[in-house]
């Protein structure tokens, strides 16, 4: 149940009205390109508010746009400050993943979902056999790697939080919806406006 504290909690985060950065719409190179020039045109000093809604989309563009939070925090000292609207699914919540827990928010009746990246492929074996086991073990290469990388942004999404690793990796196959009060009462944000 929704309390007077969580609906007049704007006011203890003026910054988060007016983000300098507003995503939404699928993650893709187009978002990342937007995501560039927003940054660009940004103050150059104070917080940097960052906003998205998105049901998803390419999770190596939500790493692109997480990594360069990550350097802009490091090379800069600059506070940035996550703020997640209506829908952080998927390649949404692997950006968000690029914030720290105490710099994430989201606003009421928002949603996180957090699954296991997906693959789609069709493996032909045509030609010699000799040549056939190395086309197969790149196959398994190119998976080993790719979980690799999910559970290196899962540590990322967790880390602060009061959710472990295995904990996310159990719930992430059939596809984890974590409504905003859930979210801030397992620490994934820091609180709910």
């Amino acid at each position: 149940m929704q309390t007077d504290t969580d609906m007049n909690n704007a006011s203890n985060y003026p910054l988060l009205a007016t983000p300098h950065v507003r995503l939404h719409g699928a993650v893709d190179g187009m978002m990342y390109a937007n995501f560039q020039q927003q940054l660009a045109n940004a103050p150059a000093d104070g917080p940097l508010v960052v906003s998205i809604t998105t049901l998803g989309g390419d999770p190596e563009m939500a790493r692109a746009m997480a990594d360069d939070i990550r350097l802009l925090r490091q090379y800069t000292g600059r506070e940035c400050l996550f703020l997640g609207k209506v829908a952080v699914y998927s390649a949404g919540a692997t950006f968000m993943s690029g914030f720290p827990t105490d710099k994430r928010f989201l606003t009421r009746h928002s949603r996180i979902m957090i699954h296991e990246r997906q693959m789609q492929s069709t493996i032909q074996l045509n030609g010699p056999l000799n040549t056939l086991a190395p086309t197969l073990r790149a196959k398994l290469h190119e998976i080993e790697d790719s979980i690799r990388i999910q559970d290196e942004g899962f540590a990322d999404l967790v880390r602060g939080s009061q959710v472990t690793l295995a904990q996310l990796k159990e719930k992430a196959p059939s596809n984890w919806y974590i409504e905003a009060e859930e979210a801030r009462d397992l620490g994934l944000v820091l609180d709910i406006i």
